[in-house]
């Protein structure tokens, strides 16, 4: 399958979980891919491992996304890498969850720096560069529809990623830049085993809610992420995909 041969992507927190497996469909489908990641060296260095080794290219390149100079010089990285940019996928988030008395502004300011203002200026940074037919997509979250307890700013996160996917469709719409979200629900990732979101109870209650009866994988949603960017998605612009086995 090389459909998205010649092709060049940028997947922002692409070291580990949904980002990796993205990053890797992505590069099995024939594009070239910049692994972004924050801090994780090792793990960013095994994907492009798991990529080259399979002939395909990558490299990794460090960066917050927090940071505007940061956000800048990871699109510096693939244009002076690969020459061009055609999918950009705003990969890159945190969650931390606590009662509404817990919240501080700390904790405001960690997960909209990251999951909202990261977006916004690797999305700036990328657009001088993104052609006719290029396409953005951004990850969001099952949590922006059915809005759980305890989360209130990082669901304040996610529904903000939903309206700015919108927007930036109409804006970019006429550049025949595309611009869609994937919202997954609970996906089996090194980060949800870590905050005992799966094999849990936790994991057990979303079970019961979902009607496909399972939590997602990282090759759920990969695939997904592949469509988008491809031409086959060529008439998809400012929709949001809800990729969460039917949860509501």
């Amino acid at each position: 399958m090389n459909k998205l041969a010649g092709k060049v992507a940028v997947v922002t927190g692409a070291s580990k979980g949904i980002g990796s497996g993205i990053a890797e469909a992505l590069a099995a489908a024939g594009a070239a891919v910049i692994i972004n990641y924050a801090s994780s060296k090792v793990e960013a260095d095994a994907v492009v491992t798991a990529i080259t080794e399979k002939g395909g290219k990558a490299l990794a390149v460090q960066g917050d996304v927090s940071s505007k100079t940061d956000a800048e010089a990871i699109i510096a990285a693939a244009i002076s890498a690969f020459g061009r940019l055609d999918i950009l996928v705003n990969n890159s988030g945190i969650y931390e969850f606590g009662r509404i008395e817990e919240i501080t502004p700390e904790h405001f300011h960690r997960q909209f720096n990251v999951n909202v203002l990261g977006l916004i200026q690797v999305t700036q940074a990328a657009v001088p560069y993104l052609g006719k037919g290029s396409s953005i997509i951004n990850i969001s979250s099952v949590c922006s529809q059915v809005t759980p307890p305890n989360a209130a700013v990082y669901v304040g996160t996610k529904g903000a990623v939903d309206a700015i996917t919108g927007s930036l469709a109409k804006e970019l719409g006429p550049k025949q830049i595309r611009v869609n979200a994937i919202n997954p629900g609970l996906t089996k990732t090194e980060g949800t085993h870590s905050a005992n979101m799966v094999a849990t109870d936790r994991e057990r209650t979303v079970i019961t809610q979902t009607p496909l009866q399972r939590v997602g994988e990282i090759s759920d949603i990969a695939p997904i992420a592949v469509f988008l960017a491809s031409d086959d998605a060529r008439w998809l612009t400012g929709e949001i995909l809800i990729a969460a086995g039917g949860l509501r």
